[in-house]
């Protein structure tokens, strides 16, 4: 199966350009019965099967885009991959680099007190370049001169307002890594989350989350490895609620994907977790942990409209994608979103 098969058509009007006025009166398409039901996501409670759990990814978004100057004066936009406290002199760091191909290995970038040295091209991500820290420490430079890391297609000739800092977070966000939102729980307020039977983990997002699928296949679409944590006493609630066939209810692709590739390579299971995972998400694949998905409505070609279709069935969701369409809903990031349940072995069309 082709991208292609994983495309529709979108007005350039309804991708969302700013957040809903607040982060509960974004609309909800509830996909979970005979009919698509039209509803916002301060309703998701009214919505969810009784007795969920709730499973939310808490990693916090940091600002990762960063402006950086070679001695010469030339200026280099860096993204920064996978952030971390443990990025010091000596580290090795990954950044895909606007304007890559003026780089030399030994060459230096300098923000503020940061200074990396040019390594070369990425021996996994081809799109990224590998530096190392010869001073300062990465996160408070970021912190400091970095910028929100919105998407492409959110329109910010300025660059990123104030809003965006608040906007562009979950309010449960929590560890520093992410260098995009997981957007589904964006649309999440303190009086909802009050109300649900609430479990974090954390999937710290990579830029290669969002990439379109450019291969013949879409199986050999990879995304790279992002850094996921599963506490202890988070397995054993989820593992108790499994036990007991209680719905799980994953809030976004990243938390299906963590999810998902703990039980893949532990045969099932959900034990503590601190590690990587690079799962994509294709036809076929047997959800073993997630019954229900909280999501926004994602890019044409893209993994994640991909994960979403082998949950509920490319042919319903596309065409729940285009009744959206068809009722003004508001696309991506800072868009709308839809909630859906897992279709039955067999019954994916």
């Amino acid at each position: 199966m082709g991208p292609e098969a994983f495309d529709y058509a979108l007005p350039p009007e309804q991708i969302a350009q700013a957040p809903a006025g607040r982060r509960g009166d974004a609309r909800m398409l509830v996909c979970t019965g005979l009919a698509p039901v039209h509803a916002h996501a301060r309703d998701l409670v009214a919505h969810l099967p009784p007795d969920a759990l709730v499973v939310v990814n808490a990693s916090r978004v940091v600002p990762a885009r960063l402006h950086a100057t070679r001695d010469d004066g030339r200026s280099f936009e860096l993204l920064l991959c996978d952030p971390s406290p443990a990025q010091v002199p000596g580290a090795m760091v990954r950044a895909w680099v606007r304007g890559a191909k003026k780089l030399r290995p030994g060459q230096l970038l300098r923000a503020g007190t940061l200074r990396l040295r040019h390594e070369g091209p990425d021996e996994v991500d081809p799109r990224a370049r590998r530096f190392v820290v010869e001073e300062g420490r990465v996160l408070p430079a970021l912190h400091e001169h970095g910028e929100v890391p919105l998407p492409p297609y959110i329109a910010r000739p300025k660059g990123p307002e104030p809003e965006d800092r608040e906007r562009y977070q979950t309010v449960y966000a929590a560890d520093e890594g992410s260098v995009a939102a997981p957007t589904a729980g964006l649309h999440l307020e303190p009086a909802v989350l009050a109300q649900l039977d609430l479990v974090e983990l954390l999937l710290h997002v990579g830029p290669g989350t969002f990439l379109p699928m450019e291969a013949a296949d879409v199986r050999e679409h990879r995304v790279g490895a992002e850094r996921i944590e599963l506490t202890v006493e988070s397995a054993a609630r989820i593992e108790a609620a499994r036990a007991v066939g209680r719905p799980i209810v994953a809030v976004g692709t990243t938390t299906t994907r963590a999810l998902e590739g703990i039980a893949a390579a532990h045969h099932g299971r959900l034990p503590a977790t601190v590690g990587t995972t690079d799962l994509v998400i294709t036809p076929g694949f047997r959800f073993q942990v997630v019954t229900h998905l909280l999501t926004n409505f994602h890019l044409p070609r893209s993994s994640l409209l991909m994960l979403v279709c082998a949950l509920a069935g490319r042919e319903p969701v596309l065409g729940w994608y285009d009744a959206a369409v068809r009722e003004g809903y508001r696309f991506y990031s800072y868009g709308d979103c839809m909630l859906l349940s897992r279709a039955e072995p067999g019954s994916l069309p």
